[in-house]
This record gives structure tokens, C-alpha cells and sequence, in this order.
């Protein structure tokens, strides 16, 4: 279930104009028509990019009054998060690996070096 979250998470995030509209929404709720105005895209296209981060689960939409209005939703983009994190960590951890056996084969190296010039 959260792998297919993820997909559906990282399909979302995978367009630049989404993308931006989380980062606005970062920063607090915005009405659709304020999610609008950055981009030269219409309404119908801005409303369709919603639409798909709200079937994502990364954004909450609700009316208020007549307007309506975008709210992230942090536990999804925590989820994100904490996957890209162990990725992150693993290859931490392998790179780190990685430098004790360079710096391990340096060292046999400089000591073969020593021995070739006596």
C-alpha cells in the first residue's frame, strides 16, 4: 500500500508545475486562484495539476464560502521523505564503505611503492 502510495506520490511530484505548487503550499494554505497566478496556464490546466496532487494524497482541497482552497498535507510528504532518507542512508553507508577499502588499497599501494625503490 505504500509503495503504491509512493508511485502515485512520486508521479505527482515528477511535473514541474506541481512541484512549485507544493512549495507554495509550504508555506501555508492557497485558493486556487492563488495557486494560478505564478504560472501562465489556464485555470482548467492549473485545476487539473490540483486534481492530480489531491488523488496523490500530497494536497487537501475544501470550499470555503465560494472559494476554494489548498492545504498540503504534511504526512505525505513526510512519508516521501522518510523513504528517500533510507535510500539516502544506505548509500551513505556504501560510499563510507567504499572510501575504507580506497584508502585501504592507497596505503598497499604506497607500501608496494617503498619497497620497489629500495
Amino acid at each position: 500500500m505504500v509503495v503504491d502510495q509512493l508511485g502515485t506520490a512520486f508521479a505527482a511530484l515528477s511535473d514541474p508545475t506541481r512541484r512549485a505548487m507544493i512549495e507554495r503550499l509550504s508555506q501555508g494554505p492557497a485558493s486556487v486562484h492563488g495557486l494560478t497566478e505564478p504560472f501562465a496556464l489556464s485555470q482548467q490546466m492549473i485545476s487539473k495539476h490540483i486534481a492530480y496532487l489531491v488523488r496523490a494524497r500530497l494536497v487537501v482541497k475544501t470550499k470555503r464560502g465560494r472559494e476554494s482552497v489548498c492545504t498540503l498535507r504534511p504526512e505525505a510528504i513526510k512519508t516521501v521523505s522518510e523513504w528517500a532518507m533510507n535510500y539516502r542512508r544506505f548509500w551513505e553507508e556504501s560510499f563510507d564503505k567504499l572510501d575504507v577499502v580506497l584508502n585501504q588499497m592507497k596505503k598497499e599501494e604506497a607500501g608496494h611503492d617503498t619497497k620497489d625503490r629500495k
